[in-house]
């Protein structure tokens, strides 16, 4: 009589890291359409040379979504005052440029510091309160600055903003044009540079622990994950990215308004990431690509009531495609999949 052999529960549990490692290791991997991605973007200034401001702005937006769709989309913790570090973030490279920094590279990680600061001073609170509580927290903490700019003109300028902000040329050698070309440049790399970071941080075993916290706390809870410090760690850095692109937007315009730190800003912000996907890296660029481009096209051809058919198209997002427009071409690519594999095996 032969003998099957039998796993142990003991090499069960010790095979289980290896394949955590595996699955880890297998989504840090680069995919074409993710090379392909980058690529189009890199190639703006041949395909769109006259719309580098638009695709700049784009590219800012995206970075700010990106930010909240690490606190949102993976760790769960919503947020309706995320424009509070992007309004810091803001200031703080618009006041280092007044006042003789204007260094871009150094100012930006500066600005970016302070935001992260803040955040980090914020999560001992956020961290403490979910549901209702927290929307009200982070709520109120961007309607208070946004109070304090308004009030602070002789630091802030007030409702005129910060104007007569003057940016060093980048690495030295390239200025600002009206072209908007090294802006672009300069927002492609650091978009790049908070994307490669936020795609390190989803693909790690902190990653994993966020989404396990955003699918069922208490049974990460349970199995003795540190919840508190991952929330106010995610919270610390989406804070310092959301600053960044913040800081990013007042060096490519030299110019800052009061209107960075109101909620409106935090509304657009949640919105793009809704439509793009939440929870999906990519979605927040494209969402922040597709909510710009159809505000301005809706703005200039009923500017009555473009307000009107944006909410129109997100109601519909929302029902029609689950998980935005990332989620709704996955569902539809999943199907014709499907559909093909049916056929081929009749």
């Amino acid at each position: 009589m032969v003998s099957l052999p039998v796993a142990s529960p003991q090499a069960s549990d010790a095979a289980r890291p290896s394949r955590a490692v595996t699955r880890l290791e297998r989504r840090s991997r680069w995919r074409w359409h993710e090379i392909l991605f980058w690529l189009s973007v890199a190639s703006c200034p041949l395909i769109v040379p006259d719309d580098l401001v638009l695709a700049s702005q784009v590219l800012i937006a995206g970075l700010f979504a990106l930010s909240l769709d690490l606190l949102l989309g993976y760790g769960g913790i919503v947020s309706l005052g995320h424009a509070a570090f992007f309004g810091v973030g803001a200031y703080a490279a618009g006041l280092l440029a007044r006042h003789g920094w204007g260094e871009p590279v150094s100012g930006l990680l500066l600005s970016g510091a302070l935001a992260g600061l803040l955040g980090f001073a914020l999560s001992f609170i956020i961290v403490r309160v979910r549901g209702i509580a927290l929307l009200m927290v982070t709520l109120g903490v961007s309607l208070v600055l946004h109070e304090a700019a308004v009030k602070g003109y002789a630091v802030t300028g007030g409702d005129d903003g910060l104007q007569g902000i003057a940016v060093d040329p980048l690495l030295g050698m390239f200025p600002m044009d009206m072209w908007g070309r090294t802006a672009f440049g300069y927002s492609l790399a650091v978009a790049f540079a908070g994307f490669l970071l936020a795609r390190r941080l989803v693909s790690s075993p902190f990653g994993l622990a966020l989404q396990g916290m955003r699918e069922n706390g208490r049974r990460m809870a349970a199995i003795g994950a540190p919840l508190r410090r991952h929330s106010a760690l995610i919270y610390t850095v989406s804070a310092a990215l959301a600053g960044v692109a913040g800081a990013l937007l007042t060096q490519t315009t030299e110019f800052v308004s009061v209107e960075v730190l109101g909620f409106q800003r935090s509304a657009e912000v949640l919105i793009m990431l809704i439509l793009g996907g939440a929870g999906h890296l990519y979605g927040a660029f494209i969402g922040a690509a597709v909510f710009m481009i159809v505000r301005d096209q809706l703005a200039a051809a009923n500017p009555e009531y473009w307000f009107f058919w944006l909410g129109l198209m997100l109601v519909l997002v929302v029902l029609f495609a689950r998980g935005g427009i990332i989620g709704g071409v996955g569902t539809i690519a999943y199907g014709l999949g499907a559909r093909f594999r049916k056929g081929g095996t009749r």
